[in-house]
């Protein structure tokens, strides 16, 4: 058994909220790390992004003196990115366009840059967090909701030993989908015509009806998961379901851990990701642990332990939710074309087509209920990344041919 264990935790943030998670449950996390039965250094590494929500550099550097006691702090500032790329061109041989297709700005390059310098710093595992999530798990009765703290750490400490990938669960806010009122313009077979114009492997017609029904788009822990033990999910030639946080990679395991890609302007970069484990034949390991998305930080008040006892909601005229809805549908129909042209060549032109129509049926009335937002760009987002799917795909290759050329490289160098 080894002596020590390097834990790192990688954020990649645009908002200022990402201080106040790692104060308000550095100490957590520590008390966490000292039922190991092995020493534990956690080292969070924060990618802060400027340009996000136009903060500036002193929003992200709210880390308060005593959180030091209890884990490192490594900031990865954005020249640090660009020196990146100068390293890797200098000292790993790469192109100036191989550098920056790898890291440089975006979801999949952020997410690059952080497994660079978790190599350099030596981390055996790597846990991706959001910076609009919290380790908490609610659970829903017949009248209130009770909370429970998740032991995210030790959770995947305990499982990745023999796994190469382990993710957690989510509960709260699923998406960035507010909940609308249906009026005489707005029903619900528009409504449906839209979610499948814009649906991928998480975001269904169904998902959508069953949680608006139930929850006002709020899901909930389940306590039989909790109860659980950590089950494989990834199956030889299927493609598992992976969320970008909550999600623990086993550096002791480099080869089966691929690059993130994806195309420019899109998100996606986690079920790309997720395509990538396929050839490598990555063990994929869920774990009975959840994380609260607060997608719309409108729960911020939980790190101060305030919990409500009465079932939540969030509702479309709710400040700020429209325009984060608008980016979200932006980034889903940008990576679209490329997840179904790895995953399903075969029907790849139905299912473009399809979501085409559907939107051509359904964003005029869309647009109509919000005030901020015009969904009819969606249709030609569509169609441009439709058209440039073959240069992505090749991108996305490539992209994992770099990692896989240098990821060693880096380990054994430092």
């Amino acid at each position: 058994m080894r002596d020590s264990i390097n834990f790192g935790i990688g954020f990649i943030t645009g908002r200022p909220n990402v201080c106040k998670i790692i104060n308000s449950y550095c100490k957590y996390l520590d008390s966490q790390v000292k039922k190991a039965d092995v020493d534990v250094n956690i080292t969070v590494f924060i990618l802060f992004d400027l340009a996000y929500q136009y903060t500036t550099r002193t929003d992200f550097y709210g880390i308060l003196p005593e959180t030091y006691k209890y884990i490192n702090i490594k900031y990865i500032t954005p020249e640090e990115v660009d020196e990146t790329i100068k390293v890797l061109m200098s000292k790993y041989n790469l192109k100036k366009s191989e550098a920056e297709l790898f890291t440089g700005k975006g979801y999949g390059k952020a997410r690059n840059a952080i497994l660079y310098y978790a190599l350099q710093a030596k981390m055996n595992y790597l846990l991706f967090w959001d910076d609009d999530e919290y380790p908490l798990a609610v659970i829903r009765g017949k009248n209130n909701v009770t909370w429970k703290k998740q032991p995210t750490i030790l959770k995947h400490l305990n499982a990745i030993k023999d796994a190469d990938i382990t993710c957690g669960y989510r509960c709260g806010v699923m998406s960035p989908i507010p909940f609308i009122k249906y009026n005489e313009d707005f029903n619900e077979t528009i409504y449906k015509t839209f979610i499948e114009g814009i649906s991928n492997e998480v975001i269904s017609w169904n998902e959508v009806k069953k949680t608006r029904k139930k929850d006002g788009f709020l899901g909930y822990a389940d306590s039989n998961i909790l109860d659980s033990s950590p089950k494989v999910i990834s199956k030889k030639g299927e493609t598992p379901i992976i969320y970008g946080s909550n999600l623990c990679l086993n550096l002791d395991h480099l080869d089966k851990i691929p690059a993130f890609y994806n195309p420019p302007g899109a998100r996606g970069e986690d079920s790309l990701f997720a395509c990538a484990t396929v050839p490598k034949e990555t063990k994929v390991v869920s774990v009975p642990v959840y994380h609260f998305h607060d997608g719309f930080l409108k729960f911020t008040n939980l790190m101060k332990e305030k919990y409500p006892n009465k079932p939540l909601s969030v509702e479309l005229d709710d400040n700020g939710i429209e325009q984060r809805f608008y980016k979200a549908t932006l980034g889903w129909t940008k990576y679209k074309p490329l997840y179904f042209y790895i995953n399903d060549n075969k029907n790849y032109r139905k299912i473009i087509d399809n979501s085409l129509n559907c939107l051509e049926r359904s964003v005029d009335i869309i647009s109509k209920q919000f005030t901020t937002c015009d969904f009819r760009n969606l249709i030609s987002e569509l169609q441009t990344y439709d058209k440039a799917v073959e240069t992505h795909y090749n991108e996305y290759l490539e992209v994992n041919r770099i990692w896989d050329e240098i990821k060693f490289k880096i380990r054994e160098e430092n």
